[in-house]
């Protein structure tokens, strides 16, 4: 069999689906009580194969591994298709899907949907700035008592130094109505004077969804998940999403909040598998930069910025 044969056999799944094995190109195969361990039974990989799908010299066929993934929650709407695909719509902002085309003038035919279409198009690109939080009191009780270290101020110090010099227009600055978010909010905000500020508890820290993998330090009772997640998901809805067709200029935007929120967001907002959200990590006072453009493309700049910090500042607590 041609190597391109079995190439085309390990793609289709051998036409039924039913078996599926992933190529990959390997060098010369080990000779029989080599280094290659036997299947338990005394089964091997060759043996799983189907005669029609023998490898040819140098193609190695390995089943699939197990999906680990648990089930996502209702509110996760997963695109159809396979990987690799972008759902252009993803924010329920494409200007074909904000007109309703049962209305489309019959005298000017397309001329008016061209001109209905534009009208809903973006034109501004808004810059997205997720801010973790500083440094906070690992011992309080309630919400009120952990509030930020002396380290941790100096980092919202620090953070607020580097957004100001970047020399943006902020438009806004929404963050978080936890202490820990509010504290480095006000810090912030004092080196970027006439910004406004917006409270909201959208943005408070909690359990988007459950990872994948999972971890063992950190394991939330079922029923947080489905009332965090929700809030979060919600939270994503509300505040990511490409410009409104009213907005004329480009727009930078600051949200103060949590780890997990913001890791969820990125996750997202890349259209990346959301259960992968704890395989990142933020230091505390990080920056992390979206850019969301009028066509829906979403980029990211940095994720979990502390360059601007000195080394003995950055903590991730």
């Amino acid at each position: 069999m041609s190597f391109r044969r079995a190439l085309a056999l390990a793609a289709c799944g051998l036409a039924g689906g039913s078996v599926l094995f992933s190529a990959v190109a390997v060098g010369k195969q080990p000779a029989r009580g080599g280094d290659t361990e036997p299947r338990p039974g005394g089964s091997s990989a060759a043996a799983a194969v189907p005669p029609a799908a023998a490898a040819p010299p140098g193609l190695l066929l390995l089943p699939p591994a197990a999906a680990s993934c648990p089930p996502a929650p209702g509110w996760i709407e997963r695109p159809a298709g396979t990987g690799g695909y972008w759902d252009s719509n993803w924010d329920r902002r494409e200007p074909l899907a904000l007109i309703n085309l049962k209305k489309k003038n019959e005298e000017t035919g397309e001329e008016e949907l061209a001109k209905r279409l534009d009208h809903c198009k973006a034109k501004a690109t808004r810059h997205i700035f997720l801010i973790r939080h500083s440094q906070y009191n690992l011992d309080g009780r309630a919400d009120k008592d952990r509030t930020l270290t002396p380290l941790g101020r100096e980092q919202a110090e620090l953070t607020g130094q580097r957004l100001a010099s970047l020399g943006l227009k902020f438009d806004q600055i929404i963050h978080s109505s936890m202490t820990r978010a509010t504290e480095t909010t006000e810090i912030i905000s004092k080196h970027l004077p006439g910004v406004k500020k917006i409270s909201t508890d959208l943005l408070r820290e909690g359990a988007p969804i459950e990872p994948d993998p999972p971890v063992s330090h950190w394991k939330p009772e079922a029923v947080q998940y489905y009332e965090d997640g929700a809030r979060i998901e919600a939270a994503f809805r509300n505040f990511i999403h490409r410009a409104d067709a009213k907005q004329e200029e480009d727009s930078y935007e600051i949200f103060v909040c949590h780890a997990n929120v913001i890791r969820y967001i990125v996750c997202r907002a890349l259209q990346f598998p959301p259960e992968g959200w704890l395989r990142m990590s933020l230091n505390n006072g990080s920056i992390t930069h979206l850019v969301i453009r009028p066509n829906g493309r979403v980029a990211l700049r940095t994720l979990g910025d502390t360059g601007f910090m000195p080394p003995d500042k950055i903590t991730r607590t």
